[in-house]
């Protein structure tokens, strides 16, 4: 079985961001990029596959500027054995995304998609979802726990009253979660494997696909500072303030 795994550059999650001085977004420049957590959980997952002989080929997707060729290289270095570029300079916005990987789940026919349930920079949680709308395929989202047997995926998630199992057919569409795995460390030899791994570049002309923001951002601001809180010497005191200055109560 295939399995085509999404990937995207974003901000490093240890890095502060900063906002633009003409509040059209966030500053990039000279900031350190790395894979989105959850692709990597989702890269991960995928090897895992593979190791226990469920998987044959893992194919690594990114979508964006020339630069997104490094985050394809870390997700071989982990264990995809190629990787797709779809190269644009234009802004993607998910349904962009799930348009791009539709018209590659067309051309690759994988058994199964993994994404990461959400990217760090939008938090948009939506390009899984729009992929399995877009195929027809059934999905399951912010997945704990994966076992893949006879044509069928069981997906363990969390929801707001505790755990939920779902069996879904395949081909499908798996979102991850946090708590899925712990990615491995990528060890020296294998980033020097992934530089001699196959990286196919294509445009999303190439596709058929036209990847025209339909979204425009405003403005981008930082949120107001916090103020410090204050100490009140009884319950009196907070009742009080509770009922005055917070007007809560």
């Amino acid at each position: 079985m295939k399995v085509l795994v999404a990937v995207k550059r974003v901000v490093d999650y240890n890095v502060k961001v900063r906002v633009k001085s003409d509040n059209t977004g966030v500053d990039i420049a000279n900031v350190k990029m790395s894979m989105n957590p959850f692709d990597e959980i989702a890269v991960e997952e995928a090897v895992r596959l593979k190791e226990k002989g469920v998987v044959t080929e893992i194919i690594a997707v990114s979508c964006g500027i020339t630069q997104c060729s490094e985050t394809l290289r870390t997700a071989m270095a982990i264990g995809a054995d190629r990787a797709i570029l779809v190269e644009t300079a234009e802004e993607l916005q998910p349904l962009a995304v799930a348009k791009l990987l539709k018209a590659l789940v067309d051309k690759e026919q994988p058994g199964l998609i993994i994404l990461g349930k959400q990217a760090i920079d939008d938090d948009c949680n939506q390009t899984g979802q729009m992929l399995a709308a877009l195929g027809d395929m059934p999905q399951a989202t912010f997945a704990s726990k994966v076992e893949v047997a006879d044509g069928k995926a069981t997906v363990s998630r969390e929801v707001d009253g505790g755990m939920e199992t779902l069996s879904i057919s395949l081909p499908a569409v798996i979102t991850t979660d946090l708590r899925l795995n712990e990615p491995r460390y990528v060890t020296l030899p294998n980033i020097m494997k992934a530089k001699k791994k196959q990286l196919d570049i294509f445009k999303p002309e190439d596709l058929g696909v036209d990847v025209s923001p339909r979204i425009k951002t405003l403005k981008v601001s930082e949120p107001p500072k916090r103020s410090a809180g204050i100490k009140v010497p009884d319950v009196a005191t907070l009742v009080a303030k509770l009922k005055t200055e917070a007007k809560v109560l």
